[in-house]
C-alpha cells in the first residue's frame, strides 16, 4: 500500500482530503452479545449513532458485517433501527475482507477511502484494516467508534494500524471533513448530532 501511496504522490493524483465522493464505510460486527462486553460502551454506542445518522445526512453508503449471528446476535437493535435498509452480510472470518460476499460488496462500491468502525479493535477491525491496506483502499478507522473488551488491546491495534497506513480520526472530525462547507444542509444536521 505505501508503493501505491508513493505512486499516486509521485504522479499528483493523491489526495490527502477524504472526499465523500470518493468513501464508503464498512460496519462490523455491532452485535448483540458482543456490545455489553466493550471497554466504555454506552460512549461507544453514542458515537456510534452520530456517525452513522451523519454518514446517512451525507449520502455516504454503508456496508455492515454480522460476525456469526446465530451465536452472536444481531446488530443492536439501537444501530440497526438507525442504519435503515443496509444489508448486514454475515461472515465466519475474522476480516471482512476475508468473507467473499464482504469482498466483492467492497470492491464493486469502487472507492478509495473505507471508513471503519466497529468490535473488536484488535482482531476484526484490525484485520479488516490489514486487508483493505493490501488491497489498495486507504481505512479510515475512527477511534472513538472501535473498542475492544481490554484497552490495551485497542491500544495496541491503533498502534500497529496507523503504523500500516491507516488514517486514525474521530467521528466529529470525519463528518466535518467529509461535509467541507458550512453552507449544506448536511452541516446543519452535523452540528445538531455533535453538540
Amino acid at each position: 500500500m505505501m508503493k501505491n501511496i508513493i505512486n499516486k504522490f509521485e504522479k499528483g493524483v493523491f489526495q490527502m482530503r477524504i472526499l465523500k465522493d470518493n468513501t464508503i464505510a464498512v460496519i462490523i460486527d455491532m452485535q448483540e452479545r458482543l456490545l455489553p462486553h466493550m471497554e466504555n460502551k454506552n460512549n461507544l454506542l453514542q458515537n456510534f449513532k452520530t456517525l452513522i445518522q451523519g454518514l446517512h445526512a451525507l449520502n455516504i453508503p454503508m456496508i455492515v458485517s454480522e460476525q456469526y449471528p446465530k451465536g452472536l446476535g444481531s446488530t443492536v437493535e439501537e444501530i440497526s433501527q438507525i442504519l435503515g435498509d443496509c444489508t448486514n452480510i454475515e461472515k465466519m472470518s475474522f476480516s471482512c475482507f476475508d468473507e467473499v460476499k464482504l469482498q466483492q460488496q467492497i470492491d464493486y462500491m469502487n472507492k478509495e477511502w473505507i471508513i471503519i468502525a466497529g468490535i473488536e479493535s484488535h482482531i476484526c477491525v484490525l484485520q479488516t484494516v490489514i486487508d483493505l491496506i493490501d488491497n489498495g483502499y486507504v481505512p479510515v478507522v475512527v477511534e472513538d467508534c472501535i473498542s475492544s473488551r481490554k484497552e490495551n488491546d485497542k491500544k495496541i491495534a491503533i498502534e500497529r494500524m496507523r503504523q500500516m497506513g491507516a488514517i486514525i480520526t474521530t467521528t466529529e472530525s470525519i463528518l466535518f471533513e467529509l461535509c467541507r462547507f458550512a453552507t449544506t444542509d448536511a452541516f446543519k444536521v452535523i452540528s445538531k448530532l455533535v453538540k
